[in-house]
C-alpha cells in the first residue's frame, strides 16, 4: 500500500472526528496516515491507549429523529456509513430514547475498525508543529485535548488565539452498592422500557442538606492556565449550577417530574438524583447532571448523602478538563479548510460544535469533502435543512466571530420552517411537537436525496 505523503490525507488526532473522517476517507479508496499520540503522550482525562475513547458520558444522547435534533443527526449519519454509529448500535446499552453505549466495547469497536482497515496507517506519535510538514492534505481533529505544542503551532498559522471551556466528568458507582429498598428503576415518562434509570429519591430536607453540603464543599483549585477560563452551559459543574439557587437543580438534573416513587406511591420526592448505566453488563452506572469539580473526599460526602447512595462505592470520581476550540466562523471556509490555508482542514470539537456525536459529524463531512476533492468531484454539500447541513453552515457561516461558542446540534440551527411547512391541517402555526417532526420531515427528505448522490 502507497502510503507515502503526496497519495494520502494525514489526519492529527485518532477521537471520534478522526476516526470517522478517516474511515470516510478509506472507504472511499484514499489512503490515510492516522496520527495518535497516546499511549506515548496521555491526557488528563484518558485512561487507555484506544481510539475513539469516550472521556465524558456514554451517552450519545436523544435516538428520536421524528422529535429530536440529534435523533435526526444519527439518522442521518447512519445514511452516510458512519463507523461512529454502527460502533455506537453495535455497543448498545439501555437508556430509554436515548442512545447509550458501553464505553470499553464502543472503543474497542472503532479502534479494531480503524487499525484493520487497508487503507489506514496508525502512526503513534505527538504531531507538534505543522511548519515542517510538506503534507499534501491534512485534516486537524484532535479535538477538547489539543496539546500545547500543537496548540501553539494553530496558533501561528491562523494568527488567532484558541478559545477554551471547560469540559466536565460525572462519577460512577457500582450497581451492588446501591441500595434498592430505598431506590428504583424507571425512565422519566415510562420512555424506552421504562426502567432504564436508576432513581434516587429526596424529600425537602434531605435535599436542603445535599444543596447546603454541596455549596460549601472545597473545589479543587484551578490551574493558572484555567483562569478566566468560561464554562459551556450545556455541561456546567453540578456546584455551579447550584450557586444559581436553592431550586435550580429541581429544575435541572435533579427534577422530578415524570417519576412516581414505587416504595412509596402516593408521596412524590421533592427531588430525583437519577443514574444511567455505564457498561454492558449493567454493572456501573453514572451520576447524570453530576460533572464536578469538587474534591475527591468532598464527592464521597456529598454522593453517600444521597439516599440510596449512603453505600456507594465511587469507581470514577468526577472532574474537568479544558476544551480548546478556534474561531471557525472567521478562520474556516465551507470546506472546512483554513482560507489562508485550503490544504489544511479542521474537524470535531475543535472547530467548536459540542458533542460526541456533532463531533463525529463534521469528521464525517471532512472526510467526505477531502473525498470529493482527491478524487476530482463535484462536492455536494448538505442541504442546510438537514442537520448535518445546519450543523456545518453554523461552523462555517452562520455564527458571528465576535461571539462564536461552541453549540449542540438544536432546531435554532436549522433555516426557518416554509410559509406552509409551519401550519398544521387547520392552518394554525405549528407547536411543539407539531413543529419539530415538521423540521424532522423536511430534514429527512432532504437527507435521503442528499445521501442518494454521495459516493
Amino acid at each position: 500500500m502507497d502510503f507515502d505523503d503526496k497519495n494520502s490525507i494525514h489526519i492529527i488526532g485518532g477521537g471520534l472526528a478522526g476516526c470517522e473522517a478517516a474511515w470516510q476517507l478509506a472507504e472511499r479508496n484514499i489512503c490515510v496516515i492516522l496520527h495518535e499520540m497516546r499511549p506515548i503522550k496521555s491526557t488528563d482525562a484518558h485512561q487507555t491507549e484506544k481510539l475513539a475513547e469516550l472521556v465524558c458520558s456514554n451517552s450519545f444522547r436523544s435516538d428520536d429523529a421524528d422529535y429530536n435534533a440529534v435523533g435526526l443527526l444519527h439518522y442521518e449519519m447512519r445514511k452516510l456509513n458512519s463507523l461512529i454509529m454502527y460502533a455506537a448500535d453495535k455497543n448498545k446499552i439501555p437508556a430509554g430514547s436515548a442512545l447509550a453505549v458501553d464505553r470499553e466495547g464502543f472503543s474497542e469497536t472503532v479502534h479494531q475498525s480503524i487499525s484493520n482497515h487497508p487503507k489506514i496507517k496508525i502512526i503513534t506519535e505527538e504531531v507538534k508543529t505543522l511548519k515542517d510538514k510538506n503534507w499534501n492534505k491534512i485534516i486537524i481533529s484532535t479535538g477538547p485535548l489539543t496539546s500545547s505544542a500543537l496548540s501553539n503551532s494553530i496558533i501561528d498559522i491562523t494568527g488567532e488565539d484558541s478559545l477554551a471551556f471547560f469540559d466536565a466528568i460525572a462519577p460512577i458507582v457500582t450497581k451492588e452498592s446501591i441500595n434498592f429498598n430505598i431506590a428504583w428503576y424507571q425512565s422519566r415518562y415510562d420512555k424506552g422500557d421504562g426502567n432504564d434509570y436508576i432513581n434516587c429519591p429526596l424529600d425537602e430536607e434531605q435535599y436542603k442538606h445535599f444543596y447546603d453540603l454541596l455549596i460549601k464543599s472545597e473545589k479543587v483549585n484551578f490551574k493558572e492556565w484555567e483562569t478566566n477560563t468560561p464554562y459551556f452551559e450545556g455541561c456546567l459543574p453540578i456546584e455551579i449550577m447550584a450557586q444559581r439557587g436553592f431550586q435550580t437543580l429541581r429544575y435541572g438534573p435533579l427534577k422530578p417530574v415524570g417519576l412516581t416513587n414505587r416504595h412509596v406511591p402516593d408521596k412524590k420526592p421533592w427531588a430525583v438524583v437519577q443514574l444511567r448505566q455505564d457498561n454492558a453488563a449493567g454493572t456501573l452506572y453514572n451520576l447524570v447532571g453530576f460533572q464536578t469539580k469538587l474534591k475527591y473526599g468532598e464527592q464521597v460526602s456529598l454522593l453517600k448523602s444521597i439516599p440510596g447512595l449512603e453505600n456507594a462505592d465511587i469507581v470514577r470520581f468526577g472532574g474537568i478538563h479544558r476544551n480548546t476550540f478556534i474561531n471557525s466562523p472567521k478562520l474556516l471556509d465551507e470546506r472546512l479548510n483554513i482560507k489562508s490555508m485550503p490544504h489544511i482542514k479542521f474537524a470535531g470539537q475543535i472547530t467548536g460544535c459540542e458533542g460526541y456525536v456533532e463531533s463525529s459529524a463534521i469528521g464525517l463531512l471532512s472526510g467526505i469533502i477531502s473525498a470529493s476533492e482527491i478524487n476530482g468531484n463535484k462536492i455536494l454539500f448538505p442541504p442546510t435543512t438537514t442537520a448535518l447541513g445546519s450543523l456545518l453552515d453554523h461552523i462555517t457561516k452562520n455564527s458571528l466571530p465576535d461571539t462564536y461558542q461552541p453549540m449542540n446540534i438544536n432546531f435554532g440551527l436549522f433555516p426557518p420552517l416554509g410559509s406552509q411547512e409551519k401550519l398544521n391541517k387547520k392552518n394554525k402555526p405549528l407547536k411543539g411537537r407539531e413543529r419539530k417532526k415538521a423540521f424532522t420531515e423536511r430534514a429527512i427528505r432532504d437527507a435521503e436525496d442528499w445521501s442518494n448522490l454521495i459516493v
